[in-house]
């Protein structure tokens, strides 16, 4: 002890010089001063022992302390490091507080920074934090001092000093609870100004040191700490978000007055389940499934019914999720009326992350809610009805895995109601979407008793003849998502499922539409139990058909019913040929002149592809033939009488087109033509005069064809009166009609008999040859080798005329080759007497 005594007795006189060169003017003198204190004390050799510390440190602390407000930056920081070092080496620091701890918040405590250096406050804080963490109670005296420095230091423009002075407020908070509780409150305010610090170690930091601030001081402002943290979830860094969630989960599992805040701190737990990161979501789980057999164990008497005697487990639930234990469900049965109101407002505010993440969040507030869920219908379908027409997809597609819970917990017959009287009422697809996913997230059993009602909800026609594509997709994965739950059970309403696959086919309005909607038709007859789509078409087209039959007389170009019939004699194909007596009678009505024409060219269109394709649609079962002459006498006859306009013009054509069409398919017979022959050649006589060149051109190659189909059938008389009309059609002004007519003079020519007699009719043989003559003079070469061909076919009838004709007239001929020609062939042939 003497020797003890002794070296720090022989230190201390060393040092008196030193010390006295403190006081000096001289800037270098005192930082040669304080480098001599140093050297001859905390760098002395061999170091100095703790007893023999303590008397120096006695000596030098009070003017090493008035050296921490020196001018110089050098003098100061070597008189920090200097006491830093000697409070290091003893072993009660705390003694030393009342000297330290003035100047401390002389330096840092103040109002404005007396400190300009960063360094040297970093290292006064650095300073205060080894002095706190090695003096434990003794803290509580000076308490004050240290809130009001710590109120001054958190909000340091210096990042260091921020993140050490956070680790002060930690190690005070845990050193002294039961007095720093009553203080909490003043840090509070300062910690919120560092949250949003622009470096993320340091809010990360402050995160922390609020969640201990809360968890040993006054929680007085946990509620507007929650505010701030839930905008840390949605911090880019992870660490952040990680801080959050462990200090929400802390809360929940040790936090005094933690029962006050379940509603407050629920949410922002549970918001990390669903974080990007996986090792934040499994932190998360943890801890939500730690928070609920704590509050199970806790509440042990009140809950012991229902951990004795615990529920059956759902049959049907979520796959891959594991059920939340007892505690967890029934916190959230709890304090689900007062979350979820905030929720559904964040799922529609206006910026798009806050959005994503509180339609997250719903998913695990339903899920943990499961049958308690049924009470709070009502505000949760209106919340997803309107966060499903957000646009942004993740928002969409976690209000659809919300919705599917929806299906697992709730009963059909309470959430049908109300979700189908919203699709009833707004048609809107936001509505279909939600039910489509409360449909797949449902149970066979449960749902097919309430099949009927649903389908007959989408099929309404307000609901299922919409033209807008998200309403159409929504309605056919409504659909889809019946068939996947029902699968053979479909069956039960195959007929309103194929009526609604077919409005919504042909209402179409983009090819993805079309080409789900026939994978759908394909999922149905499969569903069904038929061997393909035929089959599928001959047990639904009557009945949809039949449906039809109070409306078709009154169809409008709008008509959704008219384009259904449309699509269904369409994709029917061979079955059409089955259905005629259903078929042709909503044609024939829709053919009607006072019809609008836009409905008459539809119909048209519809009737010209089927009978251009009659082997594989109305004639597939050979019985079109019956029924030909309803479709020329009653459809397209009609329609070929000359009225004014364009859109007119445009039928006569499209008429023309179909007959032309009938007659090619040969499913016109002469037997079934004979009774209207008369009328028909009268119209299409009209309608080769027609303005519009392709009616004419149309109505040629019909007369041809009817010549040549029914030649023999037409009264003499009748065709004498038709050979003005066709060399009419030789003056047109286009060349291809008037080769047409050549073809279509050959073909009259064949229709005179054999017992024709000639001198009867000379007169109208004299005046077609000369018609026909005109026309060998034609500049086209073309069209006077089809005259050419025309005048010897006609030439057979009474050759002499004709020779005496061209011999007459040669003179008049610039093609003297056509008229030799002409007249070598009628030499040739034997003449009349």
């Amino acid at each position: 002890m003497a020797s003890t005594d002794q070296n720090s007795n022989a230190v201390i006189q060393g040092l008196a010089r030193h010390l006295n060169c403190l006081g000096e003017d001289n800037k270098m003198a005192r930082r040669r001063a304080l480098e001599s204190i140093r050297k001859d004390t905390v760098n002395r050799k061999p170091i100095l022992t703790a007893e023999e510390t303590k008397p120096i440190l006695n000596e030098i602390l009070k003017p090493l302390l008035k050296e921490f407000s020196d001018s110089v930056e050098k003098c100061r920081e070597l008189a920090l490091e200097i006491i830093s070092d000697f409070l290091c080496r003893v072993n009660d620091p705390e003694e030393y507080l009342p000297y330290v701890m003035p100047v401390m918040v002389q330096r840092l405590g103040q109002q404005d920074i007396v400190e300009p250096s960063e360094e040297i406050r970093l290292q006064l804080v650095t300073f205060m934090h080894e002095i706190l963490e090695r003096s434990g109670k003794e803290l509580s005296v000076y308490l004050d001092d240290l809130i009001k420095i710590l109120q001054k230091t958190l909000i340091d423009p210096y990042s260091e000093v921020k993140k050490v002075s956070c680790q002060c407020v930690t190690t005070v908070a845990k050193a002294i609870p039961a007095y720093f509780y009553q203080q909490s409150e003043s840090l509070i305010k300062p910690l919120l100004m560092s949250i949003s610090h622009q470096h993320s170690k340091v809010r990360t930091t402050v995160i922390y040191t609020i969640g201990d601030t809360i968890q040993y001081g006054h929680n007085k402002h946990l509620e507007t700490v929650v505010s701030h943290l839930a905008q840390r979830l949605f911090d880019l860094n992870p660490a952040v978000r990680m801080a959050v969630t462990k200090v929400v989960g802390n809360w929940m599992l040790d936090l005094m007055d933690r029962y006050s805040f379940w509603n407050k701190l629920i949410p922002l737990l549970l918001t990390s389940l669903s974080d990007e990161q996986p090792e934040i979501r499994e932190v998360a789980d943890s801890l939500w499934h730690d928070v609920g057999l704590k509050f199970a164990n806790e509440n042990e008497e009140e809950l012991k019914d229902k951990m004795d005697f615990p529920k059956q487990e759902y049959s049907h639930y979520p796959p891959g999720v594991e059920r939340p234990n007892l505690g967890c469900r029934t916190l959230m049965f709890r304090n689900m009326s007062k979350i979820l109101p905030a929720l559904m407002r964040d799922v529609q505010d206006w910026v798009v992350d806050t959005r994503k993440k509180s339609s997250a969040l719903l998913y695990h507030i339903l899920l943990n809610g499961e049958e308690y869920i049924t009470q709070h219908m009502e505000i949760i379908t209106a919340g997803m009805f309107k966060a499903c027409a957000d646009d942004e997809k993740e928002v969409v597609k976690n209000m659809q895995k919300a919705a599917e819970l929806i299906g697992y917990f709730v009963e059909v017959e309470i959430w049908s109601k109300l979700i189908l009287k919203t699709v009833r009422a707004s048609q809107s697809y936001p509505s279909i979407m939600v039910l489509g996913a409360v449909i797949r997230g449902t149970q066979q059993a449960r749902l097919q008793p309430h099949l009927p009602n649903i389908l007959d909800t989408l099929y309404n026609p307000e609901v299922c003849q919409s033209i807008q594509v998200a309403v159409q997709q929504q309605l056919l994965l409504c659909v889809e998502g019946v068939m996947s739950v029902l699968g053979t059970g479909v069956q039960e309403c195959g007929q309103t499922v194929f009526n609604l696959l077919h409005t919504v086919l042909a209402l179409q309005q983009g090819d993805l539409i079309r080409d789900k909607a026939h994978e759908l038709i394909g999922c149905l007859a499969d569903h069904e139990g038929l061997t393909d789509r035929r089959e599928l078409y001959r047990v639904h087209t009557k009945p949809l058909l039949a449906s039809f039959e109070d409306t078709y007389q009154i169809w409008t170009t709008h008509s959704a019913e008219r384009l259904v019939f449309d699509v269904v004699i369409l994709e029917a194909g061979p079955v059409v040929g089955e259905l005629l007596d259903e078929v042709v009678p909503i044609l024939a009505a829709n053919f009607h002149p006072d019809k609008e024409p836009e409905v008459r060219l539809k119909c048209f269109s519809l009737l010209s592809h089927l009978v251009m394709n009659s082997s594989d649609t109305i004639n597939s079962g050979n019985r079109f033939g019956e029924f030909a002459e309803i479709v020329l006498r009653d459809m397209i006859l009609p329609n070929c009488v000359w009225k004014a306009g364009r859109v007119a013009a445009a039928i006569r054509t499209t008429a023309v087109s179909c007959a032309w069409a009938l007659l090619q398919s040969g499913a016109l017979s002469l037997d079934k033509l004979e009774p209207v022959l008369d009328n028909f050649v009268t119209q299409m006589l009209a309608c080769m005069d027609d303005d519009n060149k392709g009616t004419r051109l149309v109505a040629c190659r019909v007369m041809t064809r009817t010549f040549d189909l029914a030649g023999p059938k037409i009264n003499q008389d009748r065709l004498h009166n038709m050979y003005v009309e066709l060399l009419k059609r030789l003056d047109d002004s286009s060349d291809e009609i008037r080769l047409m007519v050549a073809r279509t003079f050959q073909a009259y020519l064949h229709c005179f008999e054999q017992a024709y007699d000639v001198q009867l009719y000379r007169a109208h043989l004299e005046a077609m040859y000369k018609g026909l003559l005109v026309h060998l003079d034609d500049p086209d070469e073309k069209i006077q080798e089809a005259v050419l061909g025309v005048l010897k076919k006609a030439g057979s009838l009474l050759p002499a005329l004709m020779l005496q004709e061209v011999e007459g007239s040669r003179h008049k001929h610039r093609s003297d080759r056509y008229c030799e020609q002409l007249i070598q062939h009628l030499k040739s042939l034997k003449t009349d007497p």
